[in-house]
């Protein structure tokens, strides 16, 4: 309050200096252009003698602050745009101006799903009052006077699953254009400090740093979701809906030109210290000058505790996104230790994004035998001598119709332990177009018509997508069956910023999930339908997270995530990183019957997004390995 108290004496000090220098000043603040909502009351008008204090340059413009309301909704921050190096350097930091423009809202015409930005355009007739003066920036969090809400996104994020909520692009922020609610929303919130510049005490990271260089944080202020590394985790808040995690923000370019340090979830920061500007889809806050790194958590990343098991009923599964793995693929190697000495060898593998024998060479292979079997010998090797070597079982798709890197042509495949487990035998293998079926064979056992097989391959749901893997298995030496179901759903592609216009934000591929999942389940039925008891596993890349309830409610009552299962806690559920979220895209599903046998586990691995750095990662996704029972 004391700060307060002397920041509006100094101001209004300020402004007597400027009224007798100017002699008529216009009763329009920078609180006046910005206003109460998204898009200013003045937008388009010209403005004279536009007072303030130039908190902050760039090389495209410069930043001013004016008297500060009693409102919070209302930013006392305003962004000057211009390239102009005659205007540029007219005015320093601590100078208190006056000047003129054209108040704007601009928006790139590249990206019309992005929000308006505020500024002031055109600036001229720029006079220079006093110099020197203290530049003091708003701090952020307990020890300040404002801090981020912690679960909301938007006011329009309406429906059962909040800012998931399906269907997506149902209103649109600028065309609403509410008066801000910065205690509830997120996107409120930053908005109420566009143009100010602010501090972040103690931030810590909560990705790596994407291409440009600028990487997502929270500061010193009350989170939710946080794991165990340091990031937020997606969970469902206390009101029943997924929460957005909206007390983080992306940090930029520093103004000075200094460069941002290497970053990895859990890297702690010195305080940084910068202006809140909306640019590409998000509140960024871009640092006066780069900070530096304080901490860095342990790079140790121990291996799961989940091991094979000598008892016949009792399997590990292990699940991997390889990403775009090929025979001469660099990080083959790695992935390889990953399964051989960090999963531990489960006694089956489901994998996704195994490319064909060429890679992405587009030459009309489709076959990815070598591919496999360089991966599984390249397993036994990292085990050590003496060590099996799996199996391998996938189909071939048709060339270049499943989607991927182009002339990769990635599917879902399986690693297995032949010595435990081996295809249930009848039934010829399914080729990229035979649709497989659940059926009574002539033991009176539930079998598949192909094994293995595709579920209902030329149904629109995975058109330019890989179809599920499904295999009818059996124990050794005894016979005990079950079935798995290895899942890569279509990718979200085409997607809006969550951070965006579109609300709730466009989900991309959303809805052909929903329709995959919905053709998996009914699949499921036929088979439980044969035999209620029956042991299924369904899993894999499923581009989703299970707090997008809409795409899973085919699931309910059905299948159960195992995640949930075995009581893993809410805030470890993650496989991916993605912007601010530590999120789950990587499932398993399991049937009622191995949820009623008990003795679950599974753990998510966390070799690549523990990483000390991005190039450090064999995939984008984190490997997991679970324990089940299927006798």
């Amino acid at each position: 309050m004391t700060g307060a108290v002397h920041g509006k004496r100094t101001w209004a000090r300020m402004a007597a200096a400027i009224a007798l220098a100017c002699h008529t000043v216009r009763a329009v603040s920078v609180a006046d252009i910005q206003g109460p909502a998204y898009l200013s009351p003045l937008k388009g008008q010209s403005v004279s003698d536009l007072t303030g204090l130039v908190v902050a340059k760039s090389t495209s413009g410069f930043w001013i602050e004016g008297p500060a309301l009693d409102d919070d909704r209302v930013s006392n921050g305003l962004n000057v745009f211009t390239t102009s190096k005659t205007v540029l350097s007219s005015v320093s930091v601590g100078d208190v101006i006056s000047l003129s423009g054209v108040v704007s809202e601009f928006r790139s015409s590249s990206s019309p799903d992005n929000l308006f930005a505020t500024e002031l355009d055109s600036p001229k007739n720029i006079v220079v009052h006093s110099t020197g003066n203290p530049v003091t920036p708003l701090v952020l969090g307990p020890t300040g006077t404002r801090s981020p809400p912690t679960q909301e996104l938007s006011a329009l994020d309406t429906g059962s699953d909040g800012w998931l909520s399906v269907p997506n692009n149902q209103s649109s922020v600028d065309a609403t254009n509410a008066t801000l609610r910065p205690d509830a929303f997120g996107m409120d919130f930053w908005a109420s400090l566009e143009g100010r510049l602010v501090t972040v005490r103690a931030p810590v990271a909560l990705d790596f740093e994407n291409d440009f260089g600028e990487f997502w944080v929270h500061g010193d202020w009350a989170v939710t979701g946080k794991n165990g590394r340091g990031g937020l985790t997606i969970t469902i808040g206390p009101d029943g809906l997924p929460d957005a995690n909206p007390e983080t923000v992306i940090i930029g370019s520093p103004l000075d030109g200094t460069k941002n340090p290497s970053v990895s979830l859990g890297k702690t920061f010195s305080d940084i210290t910068g202006v809140v500007l909306y640019q590409f889809g998000f509140y960024y806050i871009l640092p006066l000058t780069a900070p530096t790194v304080v901490s860095t958590p342990d790079p140790t990343i121990p291996p799961a505790t989940i091991t094979p098991s000598e008892d016949e009923c009792t399997l590990t599964i292990g699940d991997y996104n390889v990403e775009n793995m090929a025979p001469t693929t660099a990080h083959l190697p790695t992935v390889a230790n990953h399964i051989a000495n960090f999963l531990n060898s489960p006694d089956i593998v489901f994998l996704q994004e195994i490319q064909d024998n060429s890679g992405p060479t587009d030459d009309g292979t489709v076959s990815a035998d070598l591919t496999l079997s360089t991966l599984a010998s390249a397993v036994a090797a990292a085990r050590g001598a003496g060590s099996p070597t799996y199996a391998f079982l996938d189909i071939d798709p048709e060339n270049d119709q499943d989607g991927g890197e182009p002339g990769g042509n990635i599917r879902t495949a399986y690693l297995y332990n032949s010595t435990k487990l081996r295809l249930v035998s009848g039934s010829p293998a399914g080729g990229a177009l035979d649709a497989t079926q659940p059926v009574l064979g002539s033991d009176g056992k539930v079998t598949l018509t192909f094994n293995p097989g595709r579920i209902d391959p030329t149904n629109a749901a995975w058109d330019a997508s890989r179809k599920p893997l499904v295999a009818a298995w059996e124990t050794v030496p005894h016979g005990e069956r079950f079935f798995t179901i290895n899942l890569h759903l279509t990718a979200k592609l085409d997607g809006s910023s969550t951070q965006g216009d579109a609300r709730p934000p466009v989900n991309g591929g959303v809805e052909q999930r929903i329709s995959q999942v919905q053709t998996v389940a009914t699949f499921v039925k036929a088979l439980l339908a044969l035999d209620p008891d029956a042991s299924v596993l369904v899993g894999g890349d499923c581009n989703e997270y299970v707090q997008t309830r809409s795409v899973f409610a085919p699931f309910d009552e059905l299948l159960t995530e195992l995640d949930e299962a075995a009581d893993v806690p809410l805030v470890e559920r993650y496989t991916y990183l993605f912007d601010q979220n530590s999120e789950q895209l990587d499932h398993l599903f399991v049937s009622n019957a191995i949820v009623g046998r008990g003795g679950l586990m599974v753990e998510h691995v966390h070799v690549n997004n523990w990483a000390p750095e991005l190039s450090a990662r064999a995939s984008d996704h984190d490997p997991s390995v679970a324990q089940v029972k299927v006798c």
